[in-house]
């Protein structure tokens, strides 16, 4: 590792120019183009989508292709967007590369990594790590489906360590995948699969595959502060580091790693960008979905108010009972009156 990488530096993915080393990691039902616009407002270099059904694109679901697709304008201008699959069937990958290719994204990643039973039970997530054949198959077939346009997409690859505690069988698929599928990069999250986020990732597992690997290693799984990242970043040597949960309700965490701000928000801070959500679900989703869709956001952004217990609680109650986005408006104005210094 050179001495002097820093976080704020470019790096390439592929072909792919990626203006940082601050990434934001697939968030899966959560991960939809303003949540990624957010995270590139504040700084982050690339930002991944939620994880979307290789055989729903290949079929053609409009909800699938319509919303979690989209790739607004404003995200492309902010910085590269990543687009995630899943799947375990190596045509239905193809097309599906295929088809996220003509939707403009820049680059492919492919989930190995979701240890959700309903997801792993098709074969596809962290299943594949029990059949690396397939696992190089999937991966091949998206490089081969990324290049419909003639400009081949840079394909990533999100892995756990293994399936269950102790196993590293990531670790050999990873050096599988780099060498025989041509995948450009890894984003490696060094816990099993069995135990999901429960339990401290293995760093040192990571350190060694950043070393052995022929492609850029990407650190995912237990970065919920600047100071854990910053650690783990040096302590690793990988190329980039990805951000998950910690990113939830906190997009000022991105602006801290690139060097923009050193502290957290303020009241107000925190206010003025849960506005700017709600304005942007309504956007995407329309007045009546969005209202129900943004319940799953409020709590990430109450614990950041400052509130007193019994007003938080009381508000967060209001919130998830609000029947229109205009009275969660009402509601946040009414509960977080402006702070006076010196109160």
């Amino acid at each position: 590792m050179s001495p002097t990488l820093a976080l704020a530096d470019p790096w390439t993915l592929g072909s792919l120019r990626v203006p940082n080393r601050v990434l934001l990691a697939p968030l899966a039902g959560i991960g939809n183009w303003f949540v990624r616009l957010q995270a590139k407002r504040y700084g982050a270099g690339m930002a991944f989508s939620e994880m979307v059904s290789s055989h729903a694109i290949h079929y053609g679901n409009e909800k699938t292709c319509k919303e979690m697709l989209r790739i607004d304008p404003r995200e492309r201008a902010a910085g590269p967007v990543s687009i995630q699959l899943f799947g375990e069937d190596p045509a239905m990958m193809r097309s599906a590369a295929a088809h996220v290719a003509r939707a403009g994204a820049d680059a492919i990643d492919i989930n190995m990594g979701c240890p959700v039973p309903k997801v792993r039970k098709t074969g596809a997530g962290a299943e594949l790590l029990a059949d690396p054949d397939r696992a190089v198959a999937v991966a091949r077939a998206a490089s081969e489906g990324g290049v419909s346009t003639g400009v081949p997409l840079p394909v990533s690859v999100k892995l756990r360590s293994g399936l269950h505690a102790g196993e590293t069988s990531g670790f050999a698929l990873a050096h599988r995948l780099v060498e025989e599928a041509g995948v450009a990069a890894i984003a490696f999250h060094p816990r099993a699969a069995a135990v999901g986020h429960k339990g401290r990732p293995d760093y040192a597992l990571v350190a060694r595959l950043a070393e052995s690997l022929p492609a850029p290693v990407i650190l995912t799984g237990g970065l919920s502060s600047a100071e854990q990242v910053r650690e783990a970043f040096d302590a690793t040597g990988v190329a980039a580091v990805m951000i998950a949960r910690g990113a939830l309700g906190n997009p000022w965490l991105f602006a801290q790693l690139v060097g923009r701000r050193q502290g957290g928000p303020s009241r107000e801070e925190v206010l003025a960008e849960l506005r700017w959500t709600i304005e942007r679900a309504v956007e995407h989703l329309g007045e009546q979905r969005a209202t129900r869709y943004l319940r799953k956001f409020y709590p990430w952004y109450l614990a950041r108010l400052g509130l007193e217990p019994a007003t938080a609680n009381r508000l967060q109650q209001a919130l998830q009972e609000a029947d229109s986005c205009a009275r969660a408006r009402q509601l946040l104005e009414r509960y977080c009156e402006p702070v006076t210094p010196g109160a």
